[in-house]
């Protein structure tokens, strides 16, 4: 399988002078004629007065990366971002934190339409040389976005988790400025390139007045000389690897399950498996947290596994399994355990095969997850009898203070050799089929075990839910060839997509006739790992298959108000 990865271009222009300039343009901040003394008093900023893009050779244009920031000051700038179900509108509610108080209040109605951000947030024009306006344009503001402190007694780290999620089955955020913090107004991929030619600029950038009126921010406006200058690659890289630096090297990283390596800038890797994102760097914005396959990935060139290749936002060590296989009677305590759901599946297409090396043939491809909604991460350990590719795996379950009370034995652990994988596989943790009308199973896919990684931030706000999961990183969470043990976890919040676009993986749909059809997304499929309830494990996408043989065609239903395919 193959993580989908969206290329991210990273302008290091403020690097050296970001964190200085912050530091000092915050000195004093306050917001000016604001009505009334509130907690957090926020300001835009500019890390500099002067930027310089880089417009790559090969690209369609420069991403505004132009280093302005919110601060918040007296308490953090927060919000719980939640919906009922996939009937009801997102509801963003602020949390504010006044000394041992707090309160919330909501946003208004409409306000806040997805878990990407406050939409709208930032005005940004440029100017050309000649004086005339060249873009004029809002963007997203996610407050997860790349962070840093404005002043040395803030907190040493930042609670709030590192981006905001996209994935369209999002049930739950949480977004936050840390009291003493700043975070990029950049979005990152979020926005579109805009497409002028290397010259002179001049530009503004200010909040929106609703969110002025909204928050109590100073009605000012950011001006910057920003240069935009043409680049080629060096060394063959592409616009970008060079763009990227050294976050494609062999450092560890989110590989993806089939060993993905770095694509043409705005490229995918075909084939099946998790998505993942390339680091970022200080003062790059976070992408959206753990973000789900890129939509069409299956039309998009090869990218291949590897290592080096995160989440975007995190590089995290190998989680280590117990030193040695469990002794004493396996039991099930009564504790907590997983809860493992399923999402209705998405990115839905057609295809011919990975690369068109199937013509004649047609293949629905598609996106899945299963999500862990607590209120106990799922962690299993495999352990290795030397010479043999196979691991016996364990489910270990835990009390409130985190001791280990019990285990029991939940299949077993594959080492895939294949090349772009390369890794070990946990058996029996999902299935995905292709149903009738009447829902009786036509197609199953063929993969049967998983790698497991907390790829997409699914409802932060449940109980227990980590902001921070470790292993989003798979070029250590899955192990090597070597490994005698290998510790694999789906944290409480967090859930693994898996894109399906090889044939055997995805479903083929060759010779099926034309009508209705449903993905069956089954989590946990043999009921061999223990959990909380075995009641909610199956999520059903409505799909109609049409066209001829050769050039099929699928259209995708909205599933209740989400309308991504």
């Amino acid at each position: 399988m193959t993580r989908h990865h969206r290329d991210r271009l990273w302008r290091s222009a403020l690097a050296a002078t970001a964190a200085f300039t912050v530091i000092a343009g915050v000195a004093g901040a306050a917001p000016v004629g604001a009505k009334a003394e509130t907690s957090p008093k926020l300001r835009l900023i500019a890390a500099s007065n002067s930027v310089t893009l880089d417009r790559w050779e090969g690209e369609t244009g420069v991403y505004l990366d132009l280093g302005t920031y919110v601060t918040s000051e007296g308490s953090p700038f927060e919000f719980n971002v939640t919906r009922k179900s996939y009937k009801d509108p997102v509801v963003a509610k602020q949390i504010i934190r006044e000394g041992t108080k707090t309160r919330t209040r909501d946003l208004p109605a409409g306000l806040v339409k997805d878990f990407s951000g406050l939409s709208d947030f930032v005005q940004i024009t440029l100017t050309d040389a000649g004086g005339k306006q060249v873009v004029n344009r809002t963007e997203t503001f996610c407050p997860n976005n790349a962070s840093g402190r404005v002043r040395p007694d803030a907190p040493a780290k930042s609670k709030y988790p590192e981006s905001c999620p996209t994935n369209p089955f999002t049930l739950g955020s949480v977004w936050g400025v840390e009291n003493g913090w700043a975070s990029n107004t950049y979005a990152g991929y979020y926005s579109n390139p805009v497409d002028v030619p290397a010259g002179e600029y001049t530009a503004k950038v200010s909040v929106t007045k609703r969110y002025r009126d909204l928050f109590n921010l100073p009605n000012e406006t950011k001006t910057l000389k920003v240069s935009v200058r043409e680049r080629k690659p060096e060394g063959g890289g592409g616009a970008g690897a060079a763009a990227r630096g050294s976050h494609s090297s062999t450092a560890s990283g989110h590989s993806g399950h089939s060993g993905h390596g770095a694509g043409a800038p705005g490229q995918a890797p075909s084939g099946t498996g998790h998505a993942y994102h390339q680091g970022r760097g200080a003062d790059a914005p976070a992408p959206p947290a753990l973000p789900y396959a890129v939509k069409h990935a299956h039309a998009m060139a090869h990218a291949g596994d590897g290592p080096g290749h995160t989440d975007g936002s995190r590089i995290a060590s190998a989680l280590k399994a117990n030193a040695q296989r469990p002794t004493g009677r396996a039991s099930v305590p009564n504790v907590p355990k997983p809860d493992l759901r399923s999402l209705p599946a998405w990115d839905i297409g057609i295809s011919d095969g990975e690369d068109g090396d199937a013509p004649g043939k047609d293949y629905m491809v598609f996106s899945a997850n299963v999500w862990n909604a607590g209120p106990a991460p799922l962690v299993v350990d495999g352990f290795r009898s030397p010479g043999k590719d196979l691991m016996d795996a364990y489910q270990y379950f835990y009390d409130a203070n985190g001791k280990q009370v019990g285990y029991t034995p939940t299949g077993t652990m594959e080492w895939d050799a294949r090349v772009g994988h390369e890794h070990w596989h946990f058996t029996d943790f999902a299935s995905y089929r292709l149903l009738g009308a009447d829902q009786k199973e036509i197609v199953r896919s063929g993969k049967e075990a998983f790698c497991l990684a907390n790829t997409d931030a699914i409802d932060y706000t449940v109980k227990n839910a980590n902001w921070h999961p470790n292993n989003t990183d798979l070029s250590t969470a899955c192990g090597q060839q070597s490994s005698l043990s290998v510790r694999e976890v789906l944290d409480v919040g967090s859930g693994d997509t898996y894109t399906q676009n090889r044939p055997g993986q995805s479903f083929d749909v060759t010779d099926l006739p034309n009508g209705t059809y449903y993905i069956q997304v089954i989590a946990n499929p043999a009921k061999r790992l223990q959990e909380t309830n075995l009641n909610n494990n199956v999520a059903l996408r409505k799909v109609v298959l049409s066209g001829t043989t050769g050039a099929r065609k699928v259209t995708v239903p909205p599933h209740d108000l989400i309308k991504v395919p």
